[in-house]
């Protein structure tokens, strides 16, 4: 698509500061005439599948320094980048590789409004700084095995003695893109949302997991009870669809990016995700970290999805649940293995 949604009042708000809201912005910019589509309860129709695939990073990279919006030029370095990285090539000497690049679906579109990074506060576009002694990497992404060194792993934990030793993400419980909140990754780029008057279920083709949102005003669940995707309450201001979660589990991060890094636990995490329809094929989607115990600050990070062609198809992580009877089963026979030469002694 062309269009591009919010450009002005995107870089006034960030000028002036997080007061004005980038799902403000997007309505007062939409197309002339054009209105959201109603469903029979009077609420904006957000129902369908949408596709949040960029190549417009979470934090604004270093070249780009105080520039919060890219050029003509730098969108065409960009996307040439990203159609670069499409073509496969031999694994450096050592390396097994891993997945080609017919599995990868990154995109190669920046986000709508041209910003040179998702966040859009703090104004430089960066993460907040992390509070003294916050942990990275806990069990959102990896298992430690006690006694051992802490070390930084990209995806799961390595022991073998059980599922549980593994981190989640490897053991399809989360991971990557699934959110909340809702972050582009390798692939799996899409959600679709469905709605009634007094529910909103989103779902996640990443893990095939559907968050059920009540919008009935009921309260959060006790501190005491805890769920991997948090305990969501929905509510609607104007016609955005506000989402806020607590209660998550200290099994997961409070914040983590695309498998790469993830900081504090979600026992403190307060997420707001916001959903306005700006246009028929594109919903833009918010959402605010406030975790005081983790960052130094809140931070927000905004995304325009577009409207998806195809069905999301159901996930089978673990190439049909393989990898990790493989995993196990591998550990066990080194353990025989290891025992019989122990034996022979």
């Amino acid at each position: 698509m062309t269009r591009r949604y919010s450009l002005a009042l995107l870089c006034a708000a960030l000028v002036l500061g997080p007061g004005l809201q980038p799902a403000a912005q997007a309505q007062t910019a939409a197309a002339d005439g054009w209105t959201a589509p109603r469903l029979p309860d009077g609420r904006p129709d957000l129902q369908g599948v949408w596709d949040f695939r960029t190549i417009t990073p979470l934090e604004r990279p270093e070249e780009f320094a105080d520039q919060a919006v890219l050029t003509d030029e730098d969108e065409a370095v960009l996307v040439a980048r990203a159609l670069d990285r499409q073509i496969d090539r031999p694994p450096a000497p050592g390396d097994v590789g891993g997945y080609n690049q017919f599995w990868i679906d990154r995109g190669t579109n920046v986000d709508e409004d041209r910003r040179t990074a998702l966040i859009v506060d703090p104004p430089d576009g960066r993460l907040p700084a992390r509070m003294p002694n916050v942990p990275e990497q806990v069990g959102s992404l990896r298992a430690d095995l006690p006694g051992e060194r802490p070390v930084r792993y990209r995806s799961g934990g390595i022991g073998a003695d059980g599922p549980e030793d593994r981190g989640i993400a490897e053991r399809c419980i989360l991971g990557f893109n699934a959110g909340p909140p809702v972050r582009p990754g390798g692939y799996n780029n899409n959600l679709q949302l469905f709605q009634t008057p007094d529910h909103v279920v989103i779902l996640h083709e990443m893990v095939n997991d559907a968050r059920i949102v009540p919008l009935d005003g009921r309260a959060h669940l006790p501190a005491g009870l805890r769920q991997w995707r948090g305990d969501g309450r929905g509510r609607w201001d104007g016609d955005t669809l506000v989402v806020e979660s607590t209660n998550f589990t200290d099994k997961t991060a409070s914040y983590g990016h695309g498998g790469i890094y993830a900081y504090g636990t979600g026992l403190t995490l307060h997420l707001t995700e916001r959903f306005t329809r700006v246009a028929d094929d594109v919903l833009l989607y918010e959402y605010t970290v406030n975790d005081p115990v983790t960052f130094s600050r809140p931070f927000t990070a905004a995304i325009y999805m577009r409207r998806g062609e195809q069905p999301i198809y159901e996930y089978a992580c673990h190439e049909g649940n393989y990898g990790m009877f493989d995993i196990l089963a591998g550990a066990r026979h080194q353990e025989q293995r290891a025992g019989a030469a122990g034996g022979s002694r």
